[in-house]
């Protein structure tokens, strides 16, 4: 796994210890952020479920303002911690270790330009995610979120909880959601 352009272009990462942690291919986070290029330069984005903190690296190589990773998993918590220090992105980053909902409802400051969350596959947690999103004042109208899921996946709550799906991209393995707050 690799940062695959901007300033950490080339970058080797870490990946986190163990079975828990599902890094979005090369592949897939090349496609995501090409879609997303346009929005990144001085863009404050959220990882959530940040895993190795990949996704965040990239926004912050490719000109993100600054990033907040969260995540509950002590591994992933130092696999991030390195991969930051690694990247020299240490100063233009905030790692909390918290649960998604817990980070949604307790940060604070401007609103986040971009929210990336790819939650584990089969446990249901979009619904709530999105309902903890909604009450945010972290999210607002101009707010790009985007979720990864697998492809069996979909968002029927999506419209009730206050959020346009603007697109969907689907991959061989998973999908992406893009929503916007109505």
């Amino acid at each position: 796994m690799r940062v695959i352009a901007g300033s950490a272009r080339g970058l080797l990462l870490d990946t986190p210890k163990g079975m828990k942690t599902r890094p979005t291919s090369d592949r897939i986070k090349e496609t995501l952020f090409n879609i997303l290029q346009n929005d990144l330069y001085g863009a404050r984005f959220l990882d959530l479920f940040a895993g190795s903190g990949q996704m965040g690296i990239e926004a912050l190589s490719r000109g993100a303002k600054d990033c907040i990773f969260v995540d509950n998993d002590k591994n992933a918590l130092l696999c991030i911690q390195r991969n930051v220090e690694h990247t020299g992105f240490l100063d233009r980053s905030m790692i909390k270790n918290q649960r998604a909902e817990d980070a949604i409802l307790s940060l604070d400051g401007d609103p986040m330009d971009i929210v990336f969350m790819d939650p584990p596959y089969h446990e249901g947690m979009e619904e709530n995610l999105l309902r903890s999103l909604s009450s945010s004042p972290l999210i607002t109208e101009d707010t790009r979120i985007i979720l990864e899921a697998d492809l069996k996946t979909a968002l029927p709550f999506a419209e009730e909880l206050g959020f346009t799906i603007t697109r969907v991209k689907t991959y061989k393995t998973n999908q992406h959601y893009f929503l916007r707050k109505n």
